[in-house]
């Protein structure tokens, strides 16, 4: 049945501009799989007249049935109109005006059908020498937006009233087809946003799609187009991939497609040594793994984990320099940190934990004296302790040293004293000399005894 829909329906694409309407039927996707508050939005919108859908990555997931995380909304409505058809909505954007309705906890994003801006020369569009798009306001119809949108599997329109899904660029077939492909000409729209092609890395590792050829060939040839991208916004992408739950995948896409230069220093010539390869893979394969558990992941540990290799050959080579070992160890965490925020800005909400987690290594080889249990109550000890059974496992230092530690954090007092290294216990404290006190004055100044 889908097979002979998808032969007649994209037989008279070429000859129609009208989008390919694929029913319920075909599709499956029920509108109660759509968040109470995206449809709220849309109902809402449509009965004042305008054009809305659920549109993007929340549609694309709900085809390969997946729990999409957010729900977008497009919509012919200005953000002004949105604004002043929802009471709980506020605009945000300056380069494009957005507008976020909140429905109790749920936040739904709403933007306004954009137009070719690549074709487009209007005041409002602005590139820079290399192509890259620096402003970008111009409004357009839905077809134009669905145009200008990245790729095909992105540029589904859902409607929650009919339940049928609006498609002007081939994604349905695509994603039958488990493939990733660029709307338009995938080299002057990735000269447009350099950062599209890390998108199709990690969409394709994430999805388990196929980068179509015309779409992957353009890459490796444009690669350096990145080092144009702004760091914040080149960090908050890399965060996306690392933390895709398909981290291991996305970090092999990138070296295949040639796109790790540059993102971290040096972590080419890291992947190329057998051991900082096994750690950052290992860094990554535990990452993916709480992800996918949907627990807790601290982004500050996975940039420490991948740059870790980085600080240790630093530190190493201030050391051979005659600089004392812990004076060395932060000149490197600092040199390490200064070079990656050139290319990578990492928030210092995440660079401050990160020096934590890399300072505390030296101190666990420290197992004598009142050391160990003061270490046992710093705030990131927990932290520090899993980055040091990852270098463990990884084969950079003992697994006995990390043994050691599962063992003291859970023992008693008595047995903590009694695992400190033979003839190195706790120090007692001497009393201290009480100092001598001056005879006192004879009271009158005179007259005592001989």
């Amino acid at each position: 049945m889908i097979r002979k829909f998808l032969h007649r329906v994209f037989s008279r694409r070429s000859r129609s501009q009208d989008p390919v309407v694929i029913p319920f039927e075909i599709h499956g996707v029920a509108r109660s799989r759509i968040s109470n508050c995206a449809r709220k939005v849309t109902s809402t919108l449509q009965e004042k007249g305008y054009a809305a859908h659920v549109v993007g990555g929340a549609v694309r997931d709900l085809l390969l049935g997946r729990d999409p995380k957010d729900f977008d909304v497009a919509t012919s409505a200005t953000p002004e109109e949105v604004h002043a058809a929802f009471r709980r909505s506020r605009i945000i954007g300056r380069r494009f005006q957005i507008v976020h309705c909140l429905c109790g906890p749920e936040t739904v994003e709403v933007s306004t059908f954009r137009g070719p801006a690549a074709d487009n020369d209007a005041a409002d569009v602005q590139k820079d020498a290399h192509g890259r798009l620096l402003r970008d306001n111009v409004w357009g119809t839905q077809e134009e937006d669905a145009i200008r949108r990245d790729f095909t599997i992105n540029a589904l329109f859902y409607d929650p009233t009919t339940q049928q899904i609006l498609d002007y660029c081939g994604g349905w077939e695509d994603l039958q087809k488990k493939r990733l492909r660029m709307i338009g000409d995938p080299e002057s729209r990735y000269r447009e946003d350099p950062v599209r092609m890390l998108r199709a890395v990690r969409l394709a590792a994430k999805l388990g799609l196929e980068i179509e050829p015309a779409t992957r060939k353009p890459i490796k040839p444009l690669s350096d187009l990145l080092q144009n991208v702004p760091a914040a916004r080149l960090f908050d992408e890399m965060l996306k991939l690392l933390l895709s739950g398909h981290a291991t995948e996305c970090v092999e896409q990138l070296r295949q497609e040639g796109l790790h230069h540059g993102l971290m220093p040096m972590l080419d010539a890291i992947l190329e040594q057998p051991l900082g390869q096994r750690f950052i893979m290992l860094a990554l394969r535990n990452t993916d793994e709480r992800v996918r558990a949907e627990k807790p992941v601290s982004p500050a540990f996975l940039f420490a984990s991948l740059l870790w290799h980085d600080v240790l050959n630093a530190w190493t080579a201030l050391q051979a320099t005659g600089m004392k070992p812990m004076p060395a160890l932060h000149e490197a965490m600092e040199q390490v940190v200064s070079q990656q925020s050139e290319r990578l800005a990492i928030p210092r909400r995440f660079s401050a934990p990160m020096k934590e987690l890399w300072a505390m290594q030296p101190r666990f080889e420290i197992r004598s004296g009142r050391r160990p249990v003061s270490l046992l109550s710093l705030e990131r000890f927990r932290a520090g302790y899993d980055f040091l059974l990852l270098r463990c496992e990884s084969g950079e230092v003992d697994p006995a040293l990390g043994e050691w530690w599962t063992k003291f954090q859970r023992v008693n007092d008595e047995e903590r004293n009694a695992m400190l290294l033979p003839g190195t216990g706790p120090r007692r404290r001497r009393p201290r000399r009480k100092r001598a006190t001056p005879a006192a004055e004879p009271v009158g100044g005179g007259g005592g005894e001989p």
